[in-house]
């Protein structure tokens, strides 16, 4: 049946479910680049729950929850699968290999990190580990403390007889292969969940949980909902196409930074305000903060500076939406990440909450513009009625 736009409810969500997911998801490598695996895992998904999709030329999933209207505007929920990892930049003399990272992060934490190669015959996969240039203690003794940090101060060792290129070449091994950073996940029995790549692949294991509570619910939704799950975000491309042309409101879901100076906590959810982009929509954040204070759910508000979504290129590529961005607090972001199960469970009721919801604005929203007469933000962001008068509008 039809969910009442007005009276949205929470919904009992399957949090075995969740873990199940989660720990899937991040047993299957997948850096930008390399990410049919884990995209054909979250088609198999979404076809089990019995939501239709269909596949972009690079690789993105575009699914559908139908809601009853056939004319006017839809809204996305934006995830990701894609993580960041590594990719052979050169085959060194001493038979070990070099690597550029995919994505942004610092080779501070990739040192130590237990790595899979991808070479092209696809029954031969090389284990390796990343090390400092000066790895042994009791041969550098203090220099190990010296060595600077960069990814031309690390290299992968790999896990095999080989001792110059030519040994490599034997593997397999040749520029341009894949590295996957092992994710080592472990969830505590107080709830905490750490791992590499939990960004973004513990928000993936959310949003289908909500969306299979809306499932179980037999609700549908207002408005149609399509879930968009890109591959390429870590690298800035995001949800840069497979957008449907009808949305009007996009949620991204993403690691949110749990550090000094910010308000995210690894057992609530985030509301971002606004990230190394700018601010995200005014009325859309305010909506979703009002869906959680009504609802009791753990939500705060934070300002990440170093930091961009899906939505970032879904805005830069054109999309003419309303854009918000919905977190799961993670400690040491792109290192040895963490975040508790509270966090992810109070992120997925909130996203049951705003799928039940209507549009921020449903009649002004259903078109792409419309006359100044009609604008609705007055009611929200109070200004001069009368409009502009001769020169600028006076502030009192």
């Amino acid at each position: 049946m039809p969910a009442d736009p007005k009276t949205p409810a929470p919904l009992k969500l399957d949090l075995d479910y969740l873990r199940q997911v989660m720990l899937e998801l991040l047993d299957i490598p997948s850096p930008s680049g390399r990410t049919d695996h884990v995209q054909q895992y979250v088609g198999e998904r979404l076809s089990a729950l019995g939501i239709p999709f269909t596949v972009t030329r690079r690789g993105a999933l575009n699914a559908s929850l139908s809601g009853p209207r056939t004319t006017g505007a839809d809204r996305a929920i934006v995830v990701h699968t894609d993580t960041i990892g590594g990719m052979v930049k050169r085959l060194k003399e001493n038979g070990r290999l070099e690597l550029k990272p995919i994505g942004t992060h610092s080779a501070r934490f990739a040192e130590g990190a237990h790595v899979r190669i991808f070479t092209d015959e696809l029954d031969r996969v090389i284990t390796g580990q990343v090390l400092p240039l000066k790895a042994s203690g009791h041969r550098y003794n203090d220099d190990v403390d010296l060595q600077g940090v960069g990814w031309e101060q690390v290299e992968v060792r790999v896990d095999e007889p080989v001792t110059d290129v030519a040994g490599l070449r034997a593997l397999g091994v040749d520029v341009g292969d894949f590295a996957a950073i092992l994710p080592a996940p472990t969830i505590t029995a107080s709830g905490f969940v750490k791992s590499r790549h939990l960004d973004d692949k513990a928000g993936v294991a959310a949003v289908l949980t909500a969306v299979k509570a809306m499932v179980d619910a037999g609700l549908q939704p207002p408005v149609t909902a399509h879930l968009l799950i890109t591959c390429t975000e870590e690298v800035g491309h995001g949800a840069s196409h497979g957008l449907d042309p009808d949305v009007a409101e996009i949620v991204s879901v993403d690691a949110a930074v749990v550090a000094p100076g910010q308000q995210s906590r690894e057992n609530a959810a985030t509301v971002a305000m606004g990230d190394g982009v700018g601010p995200f929509d005014y009325h859309l954040t305010r909506k979703l903060a009002g869906l959680a204070a009504e609802h009791d759910i753990d939500l705060v508000r934070d300002v990440f500076d170093y930091y961009r979504s899906d939505v970032a290129a879904a805005v830069e590529a054109g999309a003419h939406a309303r854009v918000a961005l919905l977190g799961f607090g993670v400690d040491a972001t792109h290192g040895h990440e963490r975040t508790h199960l509270d966090g992810l469970r109070h992120l997925a009721q909130l996203l049951c909450l705003y799928l039940q919801s209507d549009l921020v604005f449903p009649e002004w929203d259903a078109e792409p513009d419309g006359d100044l007469a009609d604008f609705p933000s007055l009611a929200v962001q109070p200004a001069q009625e009368s409009g502009p008068q001769e020169g600028p509008i006076g502030v009192v």
